[in-house]
Formats: C-alpha cells, structure tokens, sequence
C-alpha cells in the first residue's frame, strides 16, 4: 500500500456519504480561501492534503485502541471471534506499516511493523498470564512494554528528524499502555464501569497521536502538502467530529455482541454508548441549555433504540420484530438527513444523506448478523468499515459547518507543534468554543424543524 492509496481512505469513505454534488455549490467558496494571521496562512477547508492526513492517521490509531481492547477481552473469555478479532488488529496493523513506509522506506516500515507487532504480542502476553494467574509473566510482559516504549520513541524522534522529543514520547506511550492494561484489569476484575472508561479514554488518547505525528509529518515534508496544515481550527472540528462519530459505531458493534450475547458488562457498554450520546447532547444544552439537549439526545438515543430492539428481535428469534426495527431504522435515517439538509441551508443533500446513513445501518446490521452467524471474518470486516465509514460523516458534515460558518474558523493560528504527539487532544484548544457553537446551532436548526413539522402532523 503507498501513502496516496492510504491517504484516499478517508476522502473515499466520505464519497460514499457524501457523493459529488451532495455539498452545495451555492455557498461561496470559503473552502479554497486562506487568511493571514501574524504572517501564516492557513485554510478555512477541512478537507486538505494536512488534514487528510492526520484523519488517517487518526483512523488507523484510534481503531488499533479499540481492536486492541476487543481482541483482549475475546481472549481472556476465551470467545469463538478471538481469532477473527486479532486478525482484525493486525490487518490494522498492515495499514499502519504501509503509510510509515510509503513515508520513510521500506526499511523503516518493517523497523516500524516489528516494534508495533512486538508491543501488540506483549499485550497478549500479559493477557495469557492473568488467564494462567501467572504474576511473573505480568510483570515480564509489562517489563516489555517498558522497554518498547522507549526504543519505539527512539524511533519516532529520529524517523522526524527530532520533530517529536523521545522523552516526551516515551511518557505518551506509557498512557496507551496504562489505558488497555488498565481496561483489561479492570474488565477481569468485573470492574465494567470502571473498564469502559479507560476504553473510551483510549481511544480519545489516540487522537492526540495522530495529531502530533501528522504535524511532524507535514512539518517534515511540507512540500508534499501543499503548504496545508493539520492543526487549523477547521482541522480541529473534523478531528473531533471524527471522533465522537467512529466512537459510537464502535461502541454500538461492541454492545450489540454483548447484548445477543447476554454478557456481563452488557450495560457498561452500553453505559459508554449513552455517554458518548450524552458528550453530543451536553454540547447542545452548554449553548442552548436543557430543553435542546434534551431534543437533541432523544432523537440520537430513539435510533440507537432502534439497533437495541434488533438484537432483542434476533435473540427471540422474532423476525416481525426485526424487520419492524429496520423499518423504524429507514425512517429515522430519512428524517435525520431532512434535518441536516435544512440546518446546514442545503449545503448537505437529504437525499443522499439517507443512501449515506443507510449504509451506516447496514454495516452495523452485517457485522452484528455476521457474528451472530459465527461468520466471524465477515463480521469484522463490517466493524472495520462502519468505523472508518463514520469519519467521511465526520469530513462532511464539519465540511458543511465550516463553509455555513466561516467566520468562526477565521481566527487563530495552528498551534504549535507538539512534542509529545500523544497528547493533543487531551489539551484545551481554541476552537473548543467555536465547535460547540456550531455543532449546536445546527442541531438547534434541525429541532425546530423537527417541532415544526410535529405540530404540523399532529393539527
């Protein structure tokens, strides 16, 4: 794989929610415009060579987090999906190793797939000894980890010419470490709630990676990037939406297997899932308060409702009662894009809006029918799809509020590059405020349509 091929993943998976012409031609130009600020320019586009890069980047390091987590659990349960989840993992891994290469050489993406594969075998180490109550064999696997951490910051600081500090890295790393260890532990613990915190923060963590390695990256070969950023506000607004949208198409696979599977930590999963429908709904309710946060995560927790009701059918093997959740699933897909098109003033399409969420439903249909199956390669195969299928959502809707509130976007430098780049996301950063403006106000738009077209119906 080369980086032109890796780097197209995410402009492809946003092609298929959002086709040609699905963003409106009628709004300005602001995605091409640049503004100057201390003597930088930088982009109102969230859609540039930069932040393409980083939300690969993003993708393949968030879902290496999440696989990892589900392979470990699969693994000390000793469940049927093991293998297909660690296959999973190191299919990510492959994706991993072909950008590092296509960047730095062949050479160094083998340099690169040896570390990281070594790292992802200690964690099964780790997993194997708790399963044989072996504490030296914990501690060995955590001894090794140490020492990992260290060569692969070695590695990163020299691969950026000193662009990313190794001490610095070295203590980002030991995060990701301590999260997943800490999230197993504390899953063989029965300690779920407490687990599916560290599951989330995981994966957040791996945001902050991908943050500080494409702006080494972009830094590095500025050439290459046309003269884009990764770090913009705009940049920044993908990012987040990135995150919060791949998190819930993960988060809802997971509690779908656990839920057909009557496991134990059903209801923390799904206890991540509400609060990550809770982190949209608090956006809503910090700007417009209770009442609009309060629409806004009826509306967003009545769908996934909708996805609980299958599962109930598929257990009771009551296929009215499947298709009856379907249905109430192509309705809602409709009405949300009808609502998404009127609050971004048509600058997204309802109508293709609704073929794009379909196949949201339809990955998370597949993999949740596949593994119920025990068609378990099929089965991930549709979990890696819906995760990396929710960050085109991510580009095209922040697409969309970038160009209907330029504006907010103007102002601001990209900030300076991280030295840890493993940190990022866990910061503060400017446009925080400006996110949850206008992921409010378009929301808020869509609520009072919503409320509209209700009185309508019901006069």
């Amino acid at each position: 794989m080369n980086w032109k091929r890796s780097l197209a993943i995410v402009p492809l998976s946003a092609a298929l929610l959002f086709p040609a012409g699905v963003l409106g031609a009628d709004h300005g130009d602001h995605g091409e415009e640049g503004n100057e600020d201390n003597g930088h320019e930088y982009e109102l586009n969230v859609s540039t060579p930069a932040s393409d890069l980083r939300a690969t980047l993003d993708m393949y390091l968030s879902e290496h987090a999440f696989l990892a987590v589900v392979a470990m659990q699969k693994g000390i349960d000793g469940s049927e999906d093991f293998e297909a989840a660690a296959s999973s993992l190191a299919n990510n891994t492959d994706d991993l190793t072909g950008a590092i290469a296509s960047v730095y050489g062949d050479e160094a993406g083998e340099q690169f797939r040896g570390m990281w594969e070594d790292h992802i075998g200690f964690f099964v180490n780790y997993v194997t000894a708790t399963a044989e109550d072996d504490e030296e064999g914990r501690e060995a696997a955590l001894e090794a980890l140490d020492n990992y951490r260290t060569d692969f910051s070695e590695f990163l600081e020299t691969a950026t010419d000193e662009r990313l500090e190794a001490g610095a890295l070295a203590e980002g790393l030991q995060m990701h470490v301590d999260q997943l260890v800490w999230a197993f532990d504390q899953y063989n613990d029965g300690e779920f709630e407490s687990a599916y915190d560290n599951v989330r923060e995981g994966i957040h963590h791996m945001f902050g990676v991908g943050k500080g390695l494409s702006t080494a990256i972009v830094d590095q070969f500025s050439d290459d990037f046309d003269g884009s950023h990764p770090d913009t506000p705009a940049a920044d607004l993908r990012a987040d939406l990135n995150h919060l949208l791949s998190e819930h198409a993960a988060l809802a696979t997971l509690a779908m297997q656990k839920g057909i599977d009557g496991a134990e930590d059903f209801n923390a999963t799904a206890g991540a899932l509400n609060q990550n429908t809770e982190d949209l709904s608090g956006a809503i309710a910090s700007v417009y308060g209770d009442d609009a946060g309060e629409a806004f995560q009826d509306q967003w927790t009545e769908h996934i409702d909708f996805f609980v009701n299958y599962v109930v059918a598929t257990a009771e093997e009551d296929e009215m009662g499947q298709q009856e959740a379907l249905d109430n699933l192509d309705g809602y897909r409709v009405s949300f894009a009808e609502f998404l098109e009127t609050a971004t003033e048509e600058r997204l399409d309802a109508t293709e809006l609704a073929d794009g969420l379909q196949m949201h439903v339809d990955q998370l249909v597949g993999a949740f029918d596949s593994y119920v199956e025990g068609d378990y390669e099929v089965a991930y195969e549709n979990i890696r799809e819906a995760y990396a299928h929710m960050f085109g959502v991510g580009e095209g809707l922040s697409g969309a509020i970038v160009d209907q509130f330029p504006e907010n976007f103007e102002s601001g430098m990209p900030t300076e590059m991280p030295k840890t780049g493993l940190g990022g996301m866990s910061e503060t950063n400017q446009s925080s405020t400006w996110i949850l403006y206008t992921v409010a106000s378009l929301f808020l738009a869509s609520f009072i349509v919503m409320i509209a077209r209700r009185k309508v119906v019901t006069q």
